[in-house]
């Protein structure tokens, strides 16, 4: 596993010099929300992204984010790599699929990093996504996740933003939480060359396994976020 992460990060610092595009944000958000559930306790997150893009089609890059998985947990960063390949199948249609890293970095005891597959089909602003690992969380058993997102131009500045997902797999079977799915339906646009976004989430935990506080809560959310390119 060390040898994919340097090999993740050489790549990518090695390609900067000879990439054809290079772009970086940083995100203010006001809860890292991941596939419904909040890796922050709820709390705010900063979060940034380097990216580098090439005329073959191939993208490398980076995202860090805070974290807060409660009293028990020291784990505090979470940074991401991934590879990727992208192209257009026609006019209309066009696919990508993309190999990333989870890791988290300063976690003491078992390590919770773990590789995911992707793979997405894009049509106009209509997008299907399916990743899949095989080692969720390093736990060992098997976990997927796929999604359909839709983006309406409302005006030339905004637009409407809808979201499901359903995570699902052996990993969840034996979870706490079983197979569920997410939704959300937001307002996203930019001013003044600012991202600004609002999000309303929710999805289909529901008793017990229903959290409204703390770590991991996966409560029905407004989510805003404010970004900016670098």
């Amino acid at each position: 596993m060390r040898k994919i992460l340097t090999g993740l990060a050489l790549t990518l610092a090695s390609g900067l010099a000879q990439a054809t595009e290079v772009s970086g944000s940083v995100t203010f958000t006001s809860d890292y929300r991941f596939r419904g559930v909040s890796q922050t306790a709820g709390d705010p997150a900063v979060q940034g992204s380097l990216d580098a893009a090439f005329d073959s089609g191939i993208s490398i890059g980076m995202w860090g984010t805070n974290l807060d998985f409660g009293d028990g947990d020291d784990t505090k960063v979470e940074i991401d790599y991934y590879i990727g390949y992208g192209d257009d199948i026609n006019d209309d249609l066009s696919y990508a699929v993309t190999f990333s890293r989870f890791t988290y970095p300063g976690k003491s005891g078992k390590s919770t990093d773990y590789n995911e597959l992707a793979g997405s089909l894009y049509y106009g602003d209509l997008s299907l996504t399916l990743a899949h690992t095989n080692d969720y969380s390093n736990t060992g058993e098997a976990g997927s996740y796929a999604a359909v997102d839709y983006s309406y131009g409302v005006t030339d500045e905004i637009s409407l933003d809808l979201h499901a997902g359903t995570s699902f797999g052996k990993y969840w079977g034996s979870a706490d939480i079983k197979d569920y799915e997410d939704y959300s339906v937001g307002l996203s646009g930019s001013v003044a060359g600012v991202d600004l976004s609002a999000s309303y989430l929710f999805n289909s935990i529901s008793g017990g396994d229903k959290t409204k506080s703390g770590a991991f809560r996966n409560d029905n959310t407004l989510v805003v976020a404010v970004s900016r390119a670098l």
